[in-house]
């Protein structure tokens, strides 16, 4: 039986990525259990327009084209540690922060819980059950090189957003949707998203 996957969101540039995902998991019939940070509704704004209130969360603000259900996803708010993804009692099939800022990596990589995202990528960890960290930063500095290092070490797999483009779809929406594919084969999700390596057209 499938479980619910949870997605975080937070202040690291990349947006579209997190977007992207949640709306593919729901077409897949995945159950998907979303929040999202105040940093994350900043770079919503700036780099898609989209004005999300944390405190009346609207899907049809974040995804306002879309024509997937989202019956089944439900949000938590970032400071409400009374969800069940932030106890290591409640089952998942995962957890990916897509994008994944600096600072939640650091508090990941550190067991910091000072929000829910950060509550439940520690739950995850010492559960031992999947947390995929999608970066976007470039170049690195040590401290988040040391940081990567500390969160593989806990456990958690650490998978920067840089598209490839042996795929052949060149257009923005297949380089996203080749790191979403990416972090779909992580969780076990199967889907067609793009044309793999050996594979013929």
């Amino acid at each position: 039986m499938n479980r619910p996957i949870v997605v975080a969101m937070t202040g690291g540039s990349g947006v579209s990525y997190g977007c992207r995902l949640v709306e593919v998991l729901l077409q897949h019939g995945r159950a998907v259990h979303f929040t999202i940070s105040p940093a994350a509704t900043q770079v919503l704004q700036h780099e898609m327009g989209r004005t999300v209130d944390l405190d009346d969360f609207q899907t049809e603000v974040l995804w306002p084209e879309s024509a997937v259900s989202f019956e089944s996803l439900d949000y938590y708010h970032y400071q409400d540690y009374f969800t069940p993804m932030a106890s290591g009692s409640f089952l998942t099939d995962g957890m990916v922060i897509c994008p994944c800022s600096g600072a939640t990596l650091s508090a990941t990589a550190h067991g910091a819980s000072r929000n829910l995202i950060e509550r439940a990528a520690e739950v995850h960890l010492k559960e031992s059950r999947k947390l995929i960290l999608v970066q976007r930063e470039t170049p690195l500095s040590l401290t988040a090189i040391e940081n990567m290092r500390l969160a593989k070490l806990a456990g958690a797999t650490i998978l920067p957003a840089m598209p490839a483009w042996y795929h052949g779809d060149q257009s923005i929406e297949g380089l996203i949707d080749f790191i979403v594919a990416r972090i779909l084969d992580q969780l076990d999700v199967e889907h067609n998203l793009i044309r793999r390596w050996g594979e013929n057209d």
